[in-house]
């Protein structure tokens, strides 16, 4: 596994775990990772299939992206508290992680992260009837939902599970992208990103969501300062 971690540790402060989005690597990751690093220990790592690390065996799912999580928390964190911060495919599996690992997990910030019911979402808001850029449009989006990205991961359709009341900050694109990727479902497709960030916003009681209006998908890069007021927000709430 190819991991970066720089900052060093602060007394009852958790370290801050990155997860970068499908089809990138940690490099991505770098200058949020570095900005964060001045207040404390700050950890990125690319998964398998991604970056440095070496390619998975096979077709992954949540448990296995988990458990390679979960040995990078062994490995360069230990026994200390982690808040996790993933963007895109990378907020979906922190997501996914985090309701059965609240014994090391004390917070989340998702960036962007896949809606909960993005297979569901495709197939419904683009029919199979559809022709040209969209019937494209439906037939790549799904393929990476059935493996075909570079970590091999099959995305599955799932309820909201619930990591009680730790903090958790949800920030959504402004920049409607998806709107332009094709006049006539492209306004829907927002329109179900939305819906997805509202439920990723109900996993906790203390939980936020918020929207980025300057920014598109990428929102540690093109709303640095956004991504970095909340994850300190979260490691605040975690520590105190």
């Amino acid at each position: 596994m190819n991991v970066s971690c720089s900052g060093s540790p602060a007394e009852g402060r958790p370290v801050v775990v990155l997860l970068h989005g499908g089809g990138n690597d940690l490099a991505t990751m770098a200058e949020f990772q570095e900005a964060l690093s001045a207040e404390g220990r700050v950890c990125s790592y690319d998964r398998l299939g991604a970056g440095g690390s070496d390619q998975p065996q096979g077709p992954q799912d949540y448990d296995a992206v988990g458990e390679t999580l979960t040995a990078v928390l062994d490995e360069v964190v230990g026994d200390q508290p982690v808040v996790l911060a993933g963007h895109s495919m990378g907020g979906l599996i922190a997501a996914r992680y985090a309701p059965d690992h609240l014994d090391r997990v004390q917070g989340l910030v998702l960036l962007d992260a896949t809606s909960p019911t993005a297979i569901a979402d495709m197939e419904a808001r683009i029919p199979e009837s559809a022709t040209g850029a969209a019937a494209q449009l439906r037939a790549q989006t799904l393929a990476i939902y059935a493996g075909e990205n570079p970590e091999q991961l099959v995305f599955a359709d799932g309820e909201v599970a619930s990591v009680g009341d730790i903090p958790v900050r949800v920030i959504q694109h402004g920049q409607q992208y998806l709107a332009a990727l094709d006049p006539e479902y492209g306004p829907g497709l927002e329109e179900d990103w939305t819906k997805g960030q509202q439920d990723w916003a109900t996993m906790s009681t203390n939980s936020e969501l918020s929207v980025a209006e300057d920014s598109g998908h990428d929102i540690h890069l093109e709303a640095p300062e956004i991504a970095v007021e909340a994850v300190e927000t979260v490691v605040s709430q975690a520590a105190g």
